[in-house]
């Protein structure tokens, strides 16, 4: 899925509006990894698995355990990376498209 821009959907005039937390669900073909502080980023674990650096919130919206921040992330934590990266922006989409119909994106 070329050019996937998780903030499309929240543009509305020139605002971003709320960004719901989405769950991401379970996957038999999640990969897991472990982090690893000064030595791991999001964005390299996110290079290494999908060949982009850009879906590092990707795996921490994956992981919603340790907040919103990379930085809360404890060393050795087993971080899951939702695999494959196609079928689960497709599912984060239609998630997104399904709560906006039920709550709205206010």
């Amino acid at each position: 899925m070329a050019n996937f821009s998780r903030y499309d959907k929240f543009k509305m005039d020139g605002t971003m509006r709320l960004v719901p937390f989405i769950e991401i669900p379970r996957k038999e073909s999640d990969c897991y990894d472990y982090y690893q502080k000064g030595v791991k980023r999001l964005d390299n674990m996110s290079y290494q698995y999908y060949g982009d650096p850009n879906y590092g919130w990707l795996i921490l919206q994956a992981n919603p355990e340790y907040g919103s921040y990379e930085f809360n992330i404890p060393n050795g934590a087993m971080l899951r990376i939702p695999f494959p990266l196609d079928s689960t922006l497709v599912q984060y989409n239609t998630d997104i498209d399904t709560y906006d119909k039920l709550y709205g994106l206010n």
